[in-house]
């Protein structure tokens, strides 16, 4: 495709975990091929306070590097009993965009393992206190929040919905039916597809992708995980969102540079701090 790199310069990966041991070798090699892909803006998320430090020391170090602070609801059970105060020390940072990722995860409960129903309930309340740590600093900084949810979608959005006047969330990895779009589109919050949409058995993906307006999404890779067609089982990069917007381009069926434009142009408007 003749200038794709002009094309995509405004291309943003808005979910990634550079700070992962499988980039440490090879940093400086991806962030260049992200670069010669168009991709001028990499946020790394954090899974937890370590995470997101690590996050920011390389946003410190890059500068087309953004971070995410906060703590991953799978990792609940280690979690400090209060994040709210590291919290709004990580936010005060100038290139920490929002707050996460945060929010609720019931796809592997611990009773699969231990053959307790009480211990479900237990994590599913730790993960509810830390979402709500999340969003009680969200509305303090001004900073919206990264969700992460997976077999929870009602008892997230339940959970978001009393702050949806203060605070937007966007869904990411967003895998969910139309129906589900729609309700989270009426809190004010969005939703990031990843490579998946480019997937063979992604066609629901790609139908919520079609019913989004093109101001209400963005796109990420969720490096290292969910490597897009044609890299599909190998170790995802951040330069691999190209991908993932060549597919939304047909799907929506307009030229690759409206969806570049769109998704930068909704990411500035979600990260104010992006800029």
């Amino acid at each position: 495709m003749p200038g794709l790199s002009t094309v995509l310069r405004m291309l943003f990966d808005t979910h990634a975990h550079l700070d992962y041991p499988e980039f440490e070798a090879d940093l400086d090699a991806l962030l260049e091929r992200a670069a010669q892909a168009g991709v001028s803006r990499i946020i790394s998320i954090g899974t937890n306070l370590e995470s997101s430090r690590r996050a920011i020391a390389l946003a410190e170090r890059h500068s087309p590097v953004f971070a995410v602070a906060g703590w991953h609801p799978c990792e609940a059970m280690e979690a400090p009993d209060d994040i709210r105060t590291p919290l709004r020390e990580l936010a005060k940072h100038p290139k920490v965009v929002a707050l996460g990722e945060t929010g609720l995860d019931y796809y592997r409960m611990p009773s699969k393992e231990t053959g307790n129903p009480a211990d479900d309930d237990h994590y599913r309340h730790r993960q509810a206190e830390l979402f709500r740590q999340h969003l009680d600093v969200a509305v303090e900084t001004g900073l919206n929040v990264v969700i992460h949810q997976r077999a929870s979608f009602a008892d997230t959005l339940a959970q978001l919905t009393p702050f949806a006047d203060r605070v937007r969330g966007v869904f990411h990895c967003f895998a969910e039916p139309v129906d589900s779009l729609h309700r989270v589109l009426a809190l004010g919050s969005i939703v990031s597809y990843t490579g998946i949409l480019t997937f063979k058995n992604g066609q629901n993906i790609r139908d919520a992708l079609a019913a989004t307006p093109m101001d209400r999404f963005m796109l990420e890779t969720d490096s290292p995980y969910l490597a897009p067609v044609p890299y599909r089982g190998k170790r995802c990069e951040p330069a691999y969102v190209m991908q993932t917007a060549i597919v939304a381009a047909q799907v929506k069926g307009c030229p690759l540079e409206e969806i570049a434009d769109a998704t930068s142009e909704t990411a500035l408007a979600f990260f104010p701090k992006l800029h």
